[in-house]
């Protein structure tokens, strides 16, 4: 599989994931993403390599050994990693195609912020009707 940032000037290639997605509520990732959460999944280091950009990506250590990177250019955040660690933490929402599993579990959920759940809201397929 195949995934991109926002702007297309990193691409990056994984074998396969090598754990279950999980959609992730901590703060740190709602900050990062501008997100009330965020699906993310492991990929071992040995299946994933970067196709193009390299040289775009940024970093930023958003706790203790805890490294997010990122593109410079659209600020796409693609994964995470904390050294020594078998895998990255893949951000899926930057695959490029369907990764063809579900979200196994909710994690962090006691940094849930109430206004965000989004929880009974009318569901559009695009904009709402009238706009």
């Amino acid at each position: 599989m195949q995934g991109s940032c926002l702007c297309g000037g990193v691409r990056y290639a994984i074998e396969a994931l090598s754990t279950a997605p999980q959609i992730c509520h901590c703060r740190t990732c709602r900050k990062a993403h501008a997100a009330p959460a965020v699906v993310t999944a492991g990929v071992a280091r040995s299946a994933f390599r970067w196709l193009q950009g390299e040289a775009l990506l940024n970093r930023y250590e958003s706790s203790p050994g805890k490294w997010r990177h990122f593109c410079s250019r659209c600020g796409c955040h693609l994964i995470a990693e904390r050294e020594g660690q078998a895998h990255f933490v893949l951000r899926l929402a930057t695959l490029d195609e369907d990764p063809s599993v579900m979200p196994e579990a909710h994690i962090w959920t006691g940094h849930d912020q109430p206004w965000l759940s989004g929880e009974g809201l009318p569901r559009h397929p695009q904009w709402p009707p009238g706009r």
